[in-house]
């Protein structure tokens, strides 16, 4: 089966075949891919800054990041879905706009709820550009060069999710032009334009061939699945757990039950739902998507955990609190440059090594924390930062080329918007559970033990994630 393409004149292609993705154009839709996890922890060393300037409560700042995850997580499907329906091209170039926009909202809020409301659609508009991303890849590249675009993909989802923190710090103490933390969004401002008029030149337009409607009862049950797991858990502490809370988590498995089941009823009536059942019969998309979640989920609960253990506990600064994870950002590049050979020679068993060294780095900053408290930064965070660097790097874009590598190419839409909800939830999912183990602790424990405790945790997760490896497909087609 083929993709249906519509290409601009300097696009040229076979007719019926699809538009190959040139080097510019990868380069267009990797900036994108960037641009919302860079935001998704970009925000993490700002939040007291924005506490103290929009006189926000605790309450407030979690959902500055809760809205935008949550709101995020909830569409990507969704936009995965229209993007194969209406044109990816099209759906990439509304949703990088709108994220544009509502970034330029953000940095204008004249008050905290403003902000919320700003993050809020700006989770939605990256529901909207970056499931075309990886649907894109998948339709306009195919064998090494697929291969190379997926592992490139995988590197910059990884270094951008190290890199917002770094960046969020820097910009903070910066303040360029008074702005403050508000520049940790007007900065998306410059690089939106700039990627809007070249993926107008460079990403070629494509669409499934034979496009389903959306699938409104499942986009409204899995928005409901997510939001009473995700809501409950990233506001609870917060909010001192009231009881719509445990309401929220008790209908959690009962909306996700019914999820399941209608989605189950359209597939073997022929239609395709929202997230298709027999999608999982594929085992490397299945078992990538196991290990996502915890890798996820110990990823994003460490960089919050340890954003605010440097500052409020360990007395640093926004810029070292952000260069402190610096070693773990450049290691984790160069070895996502090696992955791809890597691969190549030793396929899928790079994963549990990658896992193994990731335990080793972090039990080595779990014991730099024990150790060094509250002398605690980048001297004392450098081996065990390096370490789980490469570790993370021979991990997280591995598993993203192995989840999507049997998806058949009219599916790409559907499939790139399943995984990056899962990852996306998992993140959000991370922050809500270590999060608020980490926060729960500091009253009883003290900072320290807080902080060892919660990272003895992630390592637990870690260990899970490198058995789960064990039992990926050895290749990757």
């Amino acid at each position: 089966m083929t993709e249906t393409i519509t290409s601009r004149p300097v696009r040229t292609a076979a007719p019926g075949a699809p538009a190959a993705l040139g080097g510019l154009g990868l380069f267009t839709v990797l900036l994108a891919a960037a641009l919302p996890l860079v935001d998704f922890f970009i925000v993490n060393v700002a939040l007291p800054t924005i506490g103290t300037d929009l006189s926000a409560s605790e309450a407030v700042l979690e959902l500055v990041v809760a809205g935008y995850g949550v709101a995020y997580a909830v569409l990507l499907v969704l936009g995965g879905r229209l993007g194969d329906l209406f044109g990816r091209r099209r759906l990439f170039l509304g949703g990088m706009a709108a994220f544009g926009l509502t970034s330029l909202a953000c940095g204008l809020a004249p008050d905290a709820w403003s902000l919320v409301a700003a993050r809020v659609a700006q989770g939605a508009s990256a529901a909207a550009m970056l499931p075309q991303v990886l649907a894109t890849i998948q339709a306009t590249t195919t064998g090494p060069r697929r291969a190379k675009a997926m592992g490139l993909y995988g590197a910059t989802a990884g270094l951008s999710m190290v890199a917002g923190q770094i960046l969020g710090g820097v910009l903070v103490a910066a303040d360029i032009a008074g702005t403050g933390w508000r520049s940790v969004f007007l900065v998306n401002v410059p690089v939106v334009l700039a990627g809007l008029f070249l993926a107008v030149r460079a990403v070629p337009e494509t669409r499934s061939a034979r496009p389903e409607p959306v699938d409104v009862p499942g986009t409204f049950l899995l928005a409901a699945s997510i939001l009473t797991l995700l809501v409950p858990l990233t506001e609870g502490r917060a909010a001192g757990w009231p009881l719509w809370t445990w309401l929220s988590l008790a209908a959690f498995p009962f909306v996700a039950a019914a999820f399941y089941a209608v989605e189950r009823r359209a597939d073997r009536a022929g239609r395709t739902p929202l997230v298709p059942p027999s999608l999982f019969a594929i085992v490397s998309l299945r078992r990538g998507l196991l290990l996502i979640v915890p890798f996820s989920i110990g990823f994003s609960g460490f960089m919050f955990v340890i954003a605010v253990a440097l500052q409020q506990g360990a007395g640093l600064g926004p810029v070292a609190a952000g260069l402190a994870l610096a070693p773990l950002a450049v290691v984790f590049f160069l070895f996502s440059l090696a992955g791809p050979r890597l691969v190549a020679r030793f396929g899928t068993r790079v994963v549990p090594t990658g896992a193994a060294l990731q335990g080793v780095g972090l039990a080595l900053m779990t014991l730099a924390a024990w150790r060094s408290w509250p002398d605690l930064g980048l001297v004392e965070l450098l081996p065990g930062a390096a370490v789980a660097g490469a570790g993370q790097a021979l991990q997280l874009p591995v598993v993203l080329r192995l989840v999507l590598s049997e998806v058949p190419a009219e599916r790409a839409g559907v499939g790139s918007g399943v995984m990056v909800t899962t990852q996306q939830s998992s993140l959000a999912l991370g922050v809500a559970t270590l999060g608020t183990l980490f926060l729960s602790l500091i009253p009883g424990m003290g900072m320290r033990d807080a902080l060892v405790t919660t990272l003895l945790v992630q390592l637990a997760a870690v260990a899970l994630t490198g058995l789960l490896s064990l039992r990926l497909p050895r290749t990757i087609v």
